[in-house]
């Protein structure tokens, strides 16, 4: 397994190289890989804070953490993408538990939703998630939305 290395940055401290490289990426993943014509530039990046894995200098996986406000707090986990040829070695759930640790600092009594694609859901179980609606249709791909319970 390659070395990999974590990376949190606000959307306003990323380079425009970076935010390329990380908007290709998802691209490549949902639109090309997954053919999901979808609008993966839809005005949230700008409040999220962004998880960049690296193997190396390539990028290996991605995920935001966006804060939504409300009492109580609650964070929303989205476009969680980890590069086709480094799946199935951890990686996915080193994303999401870097989310859970960086809101438990933040928001340390606020749930977490995400919305999953159906076939994650027994992943995002695992990791603490339960599904709480029915299965959606969301640009041609069946997602459940799923939270993660921490205040009481």
């Amino acid at each position: 397994m390659p070395k990999i290395a974590t990376e949190w940055q606000r959307f306003e401290t990323l380079t425009a190289d970076v935010l390329y490289e990380l908007l290709r990426f998802r691209q490549g993943i949902f639109v090309v890989e997954q053919r999901s014509p979808y609008p993966d530039l839809d005005g949230l990046d700008q409040m999220a804070w962004h998880l960049l894995l690296r193997n190396g200098r390539e990028l290996a996986g991605c995920l935001r953490l966006m804060p939504i406000t409300g009492a109580p707090p609650l964070a929303r986990i989205g476009r969680v993408a980890v590069a086709s040829h480094l799946r199935r070695h951890g990686l996915g759930r080193m994303l999401v538990q870097e989310a859970i640790g960086l809101n438990g600092e933040h928001y340390p009594a606020g749930d977490i939703a995400l919305g999953a694609q159906a076939h994650l859901v027994p992943f995002y179980q695992s990791l603490g998630f339960e599904p709480i609606g029915e299965p959606y249709d969301e640009f041609g791909v069946r997602h459940v939305e799923m939270r993660m319970r921490r205040n009481g």
